[in-house]
């Protein structure tokens, strides 16, 4: 169950510091992609993406199930990095499926790593695995389809290069189920990833802990020149709902690199190196939340910066992907996802655009709070987590002619927290900084990362938080309106 604490205040609006400033939000409506068809290798190619992806129906809480149009499920869009969130996906498409997920393509770490080395453009890791998370599991061919492109190498270099050859001659036992339409056409972007590999000799191609569904993403970016025509592709062979979006924050062909500034004045380049440093080991990355040792200095701000820079005279200002920018002007609902917040979430807020457009939506701004402090969060309370977030969309510590002067009641309304998590709820400075929604949602325990959001309490959690925001808009549009009723008699 969940718990809501509201600080004292009459007539107020949760969502905001004052009611004065909300109008009805506009009707949501979820954007379709344009058919890449006429672009496409084979006619069983072709055939396969313009095929609709399979829709059920089921009551939600937002669904009056008597006559289903009355309530539309609401949309969302979720700021969230590769991992933390995909436990809760499941849960949310119970919910509704019209979700714009928007992630970073600055991630250096794992497989991903050695495609950006040797084949360049950006980091595909996290949007393949959310990609995943939403795909079909409705037959046994979407199932093995899922198996096939979620399938990770072996460790041992010898063995993992012996398997992708075992897969990409359509000879493993992972191809068993793929029909043929499916099978051509993963194959065909297998294949292709293979060829460009060959084609650059001088870079040899470490495949251990290789995923299956980065090398089909890599190899349909590099054939279309387009990541977000991968992303389409890789959207209808999972069959992803056509209403779920997955957004690169950046939509780009070229390599990203992440840089942080900390308060020393230290600069670190690279995602992986601020968050789980490896010393260049390929092996899966430990995300132990006690894993890392802690930073020699507190996180003050996160950047881009060139591929061949090292500090602040080659930061870059790439611009956000104009998809995300729409959505946020579309939506019902914003989220910023627990996890990371420095390397999964900050990536995605410091553009150009994206305070402005959140900071002008009258809509629940809602902060999952993570449940136990990681390195790049150590001594972090809940304002601490509000503050860096404020911090990144007003981008306070960049280029001042770039800076906004947002307060968080703007960027954030509400705090979803997990019951028995490690961060501090500091109630007073949540309020001093307009913050006064702050829901204890139950938890669970995992033994690597402690305490996590149970999903389906922290689903019912934001559909509670909603459904409220919609009551009073709804009931102060009728005292508005009876108001006038009054006025004109």
């Amino acid at each position: 169950m969940a718990d809501a604490h509201l600080a004292p205040s009459l007539a107020r609006n949760p969502f905001s510091r004052s009611p004065l400033r909300h109008s009805i939000p506009p009707s949501s409506s979820s954007s379709s992609s344009s058919s890449l068809a006429a672009a496409l290798p084979s006619a069983s190619f072709r055939s396969l993406v313009s095929m609709a992806a399979p829709h059920g129906t089921s009551c939600s809480p937002f669904t009056n199930c008597q006559n289903p149009s009355s309530f539309p499920p609401p949309s969302l869009l979720v700021f969230s990095g590769g991992t933390a969130f995909n436990g809760v996906v499941e849960e949310l498409k119970k919910m509704t499926t019209r979700v714009a997920h928007v992630l970073p393509v600055s991630d250096d770490g794992g497989s991903t790593a050695e495609i950006v080395r040797v084949l360049g453009g950006p980091a595909v890791g996290d949007i393949r695995s959310r990609c995943l998370r939403l795909s079909d599991e409705s037959t046994f061919e979407a199932l093995a389809v899922r198996r096939l492109l979620g399938h990770r190498l072996p460790l041992d270099p010898s063995a993992a290069k012996s398997e992708w050859y075992e897969i990409v001659e359509g000879e493993h036992s992972l191809w068993k189920g793929v029909s043929r339409s499916y099978r051509e056409t993963i194959h065909a972007f297998l294949a292709y990833f293979q060829n460009q590999i060959l084609r650059r000799p001088s870079d040899s191609f470490c495949f251990s802990n290789g995923s299956i569904g980065n090398f089909f993403f890599a190899g349909a970016r590099l054939f279309f020149q387009s990541l977000d025509a991968a992303i389409f592709l890789f959207s209808r062979v999972s069959e992803i709902p056509k209403e779920s979006l997955v957004l690169p924050v950046i939509s780009t062909n070229d390599r990203l690199t992440l840089g942080c500034e900390l308060w020393d004045g230290t600069i670190i380049r690279g995602q992986n190196e601020i968050s789980h440093p490896t010393n260049g080991c390929m092996e899966p990355i430990n995300k132990d939340c006690n894993s890392a040792a802690k930073l020699p200095s507190g996180i003050k701000r996160v950047f881009y910066i060139s591929s061949e820079g090292s500090n602040l005279l080659h930061e870059v200002f790439p611009a956000a992907n104009p998809s995300v920018l729409e959505q946020l002007n579309k939506v019902d609902c914003i989220v910023y996802a627990m996890g990371s917040l420095f390397t999964s979430i900050c990536p995605s807020l410091v553009l150009l655009g994206i305070g402005e457009n959140i900071a002008s939506r009258s809509v629940p701004k809602v902060l999952m709070l993570n449940g136990s402090h990681d390195r790049e969060t150590t001594g972090f309370s809940a304002s601490s987590f509000v503050t860096a977030i404020t911090d990144a969309l007003n981008r306070t510590h960049g280029d001042p002619h770039k800076s906004l002067k947002k307060l968080p009641s703007d960027y954030i309304n509400a705090l979803l927290v997990p019951r028995d998590g490690q961060i501090t709820v500091d109630a007073e400075n949540l309020a001093a900084q307009g913050i006064f929604e702050v829901v204890t949602v139950d938890s669970i325990q995992e033994p690597k990362v402690g305490t996590v959001f149970n999903p389906r309490s922290l689903i019912k959690a934001l559909t509670d938080l909603i459904h409220k925001h919609r009551d009073f808009h709804q009931a102060y549009s009728e005292a508005v309106n009876n108001n006038r009723t009054h006025c004109d008699q």
